[in-house]
């Protein structure tokens, strides 16, 4: 993760911060997410029933591809130099756009939607994320992610 002081990351406030390295969607990380979840629908875990229903395969879970926002970011995303630590504050907006077919490669685009110093010691970062799908034009998800950051 790039650090910066927050005056440098205030300035790249509107802009891309970055893209992601890619990730593979592999059916392993497909089904132990069904797992760890005890989601076991078809179309995550039964290539033949996801593919005669039309989808060419199983699909990884929506939530699945969110929780890759974690992985996404280590590469991406801007830490203030003075931070101790940084928690998962949620989710404004998130939309489902595209399936992630079983096999495919996803990659986060981040752009810098805001700070705000929430308390003294405690700065709230917002970002939009499209998380696009390699080969396909449609992004598989879109979310305003916030991330709270103790300095």
């Amino acid at each position: 993760m790039p650090i910066a002081n927050l005056d440098e990351i205030r300035a790249k406030i509107g802009l891309s911060i970055g893209v992601s390295g890619w990730i593979e969607v592999g059916q392993d990380r497909i089904g132990a997410f069904a797992d760890a979840t005890d989601d076991h629908q078809f179309i995550h875990v039964d290539p033949v029933a996801a593919a005669a229903a039309g989808l060419g395969g199983t699909i990884a879970h929506g939530f699945l591809s969110l929780s890759l926002l974690s992985r996404m970011a280590a590469d991406v995303m801007l830490i203030p130099d003075t931070a101790k630590m940084a928690l998962n504050y949620g989710l404004d907006r998130v939309r489902f756009l595209a399936p992630v077919r079983a096999g495919k490669r996803v990659r986060g685009h981040f752009t810098l939607d805001g700070i705000e110093e929430k308390s003294p010691g405690q700065v709230l970062i917002r970002q939009t994320v499209s998380v696009e799908i390699e080969g396909e034009d449609k992004p598989a998800l879109t979310a305003q992610w916030l991330g709270l950051v103790f300095t």
